[in-house]
């Protein structure tokens, strides 16, 4: 997750803090738009280059900067759970360092342009959430935006996460990429090419829990007063 205001009984941060928050925050709305405006433009426009090889360089610094997050949350900068924030931060990771730049079959997959609308349209409305919560003004607008889009937007994200995943495992497999095979001094075997399957199949759990708990989250900002449904997540 990216950075949270604090909530009641948080320590507050203090003015240097907030200021950070704000401008990483603020710089992140402005890095996935550029990336939603590549991702539009490569679809409106005649094709010079593959849509990875466009939006390649973009996703890599926004994304891989979420890494910070883990961070805000450990510095307690923010009142996030460093656990749940490290699992979701590496996940994405995990599909751009370990899918998109690791492999040829990953970064050619119809699912890519799916992934990358979901991710820049939640960001954008997401880091603006987080950014404006600091300075005290959220307009009730993006408050709904920030708890409707998901609606429709994280089933797409999550199908267009797994047709990476898939496009990318048989390349994998094929060259036993980033797999250690017995015997070795150390005893140890590990396949990337099982890892992979297994990161698959934990979305068929995962899943459903998530969208419930954000359908949960949804009733308790959207169905409480205006006032205080600006201020929570």
């Amino acid at each position: 997750m990216a950075s949270k205001s604090s909530s009641k009984g948080s320590r507050e941060p203090g003015t240097l803090a907030k200021t950070y928050l704000f401008l990483y925050n603020f710089l992140q709305v402005i890095g996935w738009s550029y990336l939603l405006l590549l991702l539009i433009k490569h679809y409106t426009s005649p094709k010079k280059e593959s849509l990875w090889e466009t939006v390649k360089l973009t996703v890599i610094i926004f994304q891989n900067a979420a890494v910070l997050e883990i961070l805000h949350a450990a510095f307690r900068l923010v009142s996030s759970n460093v656990i749940i924030t490290t699992f979701q931060v590496f996940s994405r990771v995990m599909v751009v360092c370990g899918v998109l730049l690791a492999t040829p079959t990953g970064a050619a997959s119809p699912g890519l342009g799916l992934a990358l609308l979901a991710w820049s349209v939640t960001e954008i409305i997401r880091y603006m959430f987080y950014a404006l919560n600091i300075v005290g003004f959220v307009p009730y607008l993006l408050v709904w935006l920030r708890y409707t889009t998901f609606i429709a937007l994280y089933p797409i994200g999550v199908t267009g996460e797994l047709l990476c995943l898939y496009a990318a495992q048989s390349y994998v497999a094929a060259n036993q990429m980033w797999s250690v095979g017995m015997p070795n001094f150390l005893n140890f075997t590990f396949s990337y090419h099982y890892f992979m399957l297994i990161i698959m199949g934990l979305y068929v759990p995962l899943f459903p829990q998530m969208y419930l708990h954000m359908f949960a989250q949804r009733r308790k900002v959207l169905g409480g007063d205006g006032a205080s449904s600006k201020k929570k997540q």
